[in-house]
C-alpha cells in the first residue's frame, strides 16, 4: 500500500485510547489511525446514509405519518 507520513499532535489522552485499541487488537498506530480516518471520512458520504436508511427502513411501523396532501399544507 502506498502511502503518504503525516505528522499529527494528539493529547495524553487520545494517545492513551489509541494504544490501548493497538495493544487490544494487535495492529500498528498506524493501522488504527487509518482505520479511524476511513471511518470519519466515510461517515459521511452518501452512501453511508443509504446504507443506515436501508436498514433502518421499516422498524418503527406504528408510526404514523401524515398523507401527502396534509404535508404539503404544513403544519401551522
Amino acid at each position: 500500500m502506498a502511502a503518504t507520513r503525516t505528522q499529527i499532535y494528539l493529547t495524553p489522552e487520545q494517545r492513551e485510547r489509541l494504544d490501548a485499541i493497538r495493544g487490544r487488537d494487535g495492529r500498528s498506530l498506524a493501522a488504527v489511525v487509518r482505520d479511524a480516518v476511513d471511518q470519519y471520512v466515510g461517515s459521511s458520504s452518501a452512501e453511508s446514509v443509504q446504507e443506515a436508511l436501508d436498514a433502518t427502513y421499516g422498524t418503527m411501523s406504528d408510526v404514523e405519518v401524515p398523507s401527502r396532501d396534509e404535508w404539503d399544507r404544513g403544519y401551522g
